[in-house]
């Protein structure tokens, strides 16, 4: 009933399951994050991670690619993807990073999107999910953790209810 919660405690499950069959656990996350944001197009949500990424990492390796991936479907296990590609082009190795978004995102709160986008541009850094790769990211969006957990109460109310946003 509540797959995205597991690593939280039962107080607090309880507290989300009652909200649920009160049927307020909507009202919570709008009460939240009512406004959706304006990055709708690959390119937009490009240039937004762009500007995240030069305010900062500046000097972490560029971004080739960024996009809204309708292929990314177990949330659970991911909302977004960070991928090092390396190519060899002539007679030089190429590498590039490629930032891939859920694309139900596409239509959420701000929040959201930055909380995903700070996770996926820690990466360039940390590839791994420890307590330097968990710094980088609420330097980059300070209330990462409490983003994170209602990203999580939103997945479990699309999961129960259907979508918040349009």
């Amino acid at each position: 009933m509540l797959k995205y919660l597991n690593g939280y405690n039962a107080q607090l499950k309880a507290q989300v399951k009652a909200l649920i069959e009160q049927k307020k656990l909507g009202e919570y996350i709008l009460s939240r994050y009512s406004d959706i944001h304006k990055y709708t197009t690959d390119k937009a949500l490009y240039d937004y991670v762009q500007d995240i990424k030069n305010t900062h990492l500046k000097s972490s390796p560029p971004i080739a690619k960024v996009l809204y991936d309708t292929k990314i479907r177990d949330l659970k296990s991911a909302l977004g993807t960070h991928t090092f590609v390396s190519r060899v082009q002539g007679g030089k190795l190429k590498a590039k990073n490629e930032i891939r978004i859920s694309h139900i995102f596409k239509k959420n709160p701000e929040a959201f999107l930055r909380m995903i986008v700070a996770h996926e541009l820690a990466h360039l850094k940390e590839k791994e999910h420890n307590k330097a790769f968990y710094k980088l990211c609420t330097h980059i969006e300070p209330e990462y953790h409490q983003i994170e957990f209602d990203v999580r109460l939103y997945l479990t109310y699309l999961e129960h209810f259907g979508k918040l946003y349009e």
